[in-house]
């Protein structure tokens, strides 16, 4: 039997919060487990941003990204670790790069998902060229916004096709509104997509490997209240449903961290937004929320290290595909998605895994997040983030969401 050191890096931006308590966590456990005979340990360290020699080797067995979608550095230093090196990342870095909003819908129209009526619609302006100019003369067909807008539908939205943190996301009722967005969006290619009429819930749900938790969403109010505290809001039935869609997703482009949202109007549930692949992590806006989304890295980054799950570094559709040219109800095609994103996640191995190895994780958790570590890790976002004056009513805030959540799952 050898004792066996798996390290795990964390490649970070901005994030303050929930690294903090990730780590705190981390030592509180003090892991030994038991792995095909042999005793594995874990290390927690902080990847740093380099020169790199291609053929160098990678300390990490698995490595948390938070920058793959946006500092080139970082990615290629990931994609390279993952092809010489069998480095495990959460997410797939080539299909963050590659499958942006655009794709994800056109991919999940195709596997039968009713994703509103969505049109893609050329930039305002271009960026000058030798080449943009004849171009258009040639090729370019006039368009009429508000032609477009009427097939859609209004209300609708005018998004950048590629997305990102709600950037650029105007809400259109009518030609002229239509015509001032468009004339506004500048370089960026745009969808114009319908809105969902008379929904009553918007939800958003977070997928971690297998793990998914679903929140009530509210849109309209200050970035720290959109998340609500709001529970027993919709049925099982229903919870499992967006658990699924967001699982097919996740297992389709290999985005085992990422969140989808969906609006319900007259019973049916329509998946809005779901290119999310490195989704908001931060107390200041999770609050309530964030010991789960803490306690979601712990479980799947520790399965993955300790079992040294091998990084998929292709993507397969085929399956996906065979099952949406079957002639059966969607729900039953959702049924066969949801079976093969289990399986690549392992679900069942997972769930085994942690009622085996981390049954009192739990209980960490809750103990950690009534600490003053924890609440200086809040503290900690609350000060980066809002003015002087603010801090402390809102860590204040923030705490006390915290302790609700502990007092309504306490082990």
């Amino acid at each position: 039997m050898a004792d066996i050191t798996r390290e795990i890096g964390l490649s970070l931006g901005a994030d303050l919060c929930w690294p903090l308590c990730y780590e705190g966590i981390m030592k509180r456990l003090d892991l030994a487990i038991p792995v095909d005979g042999d005793t594995v340990r874990f290390h927690v360290e902080r990847v740093t941003i380099e020169p790199f020699d291609l053929r160098q080797p990678c300390k990490y067995d698995v490595v948390i990204d938070r920058l793959t979608h946006w500092l080139h550095t970082s990615r290629e230093w990931i994609k390279k670790s993952i092809l010489m090196n069998d480095l495990y990342v959460f997410n797939n870095p080539w299909s963050v790069q590659a499958n942006e909003k655009h794709t994800s819908y056109c991919a999940m129209m195709a596997l039968g998902m009713p994703i509103p009526e969505t049109w893609m619609i050329p930039p305002k302006s271009y960026e000058p060229s030798p080449d943009v100019k004849p171009t258009l003369q040639r090729y370019g067909k006039l368009f009429d916004v508000g032609k477009v807008g009427a097939k859609v539908g209004y209300p609708a939205f005018l998004k950048p096709y590629d997305g990102g943190g709600w950037r650029a996301v105007t809400r259109v009722t009518n030609e002229k509104t239509a015509w001032k967005a468009y004339e506004e969006s500048g370089k960026a290619v745009m969808h114009m997509q319908a809105g969902v009429k008379d929904y009553d819930r918007f939800v958003r749900c977070i997928g971690f490997g297998p793990q998914a938790q679903c929140v009530l969403y509210n849109p309209d109010a200050p970035l720290h209240d959109r998340y609500t505290m709001e529970t027993d809001f919709i049925a099982q039935a229903e919870w499992d449903h967006l658990r699924k869609i967001t699982m097919t997703i996740n297992a389709f482009f290999g985005w085992e961290f990422n969140s989808c949202e969906s609006l319900r109007a007259g019973g049916v549930w329509y998946p809005i937004d779901f290119a999310n692949p490195c989704p908001d992590s931060q107390v200041t806006s999770l609050h309530y929320h964030f010991p789960w989304l803490v306690k979601s890295y712990l479980k799947w980054s520790i399965f993955c290290a300790a079992t040294k799950r091998k990084m998929p570094k292709t993507l397969n559709w085929e399956p996906f595909y065979a099952i949406a040219a079957k002639d059966i109800s969607f729900e039953e095609k959702l049924d066969g998605y949801a079976r093969i994103a289990d399986e690549r996640f392992e679900t069942a191995r997972f769930e085994e895994f942690c009622a085996k190895h981390l049954g009192h994780l739990d209980e960490v958790v809750w103990e950690f997040f009534a600490t003053q570590e924890a609440r200086d890790a809040v503290r900690l976002k609350v000060a980066a983030l809002f003015p002087a004056h603010e801090v402390e009513a809102f860590t204040e805030l923030f705490w006390r969401r915290i302790q609700k959540w502990r007092a309504d799952q306490k082990p």
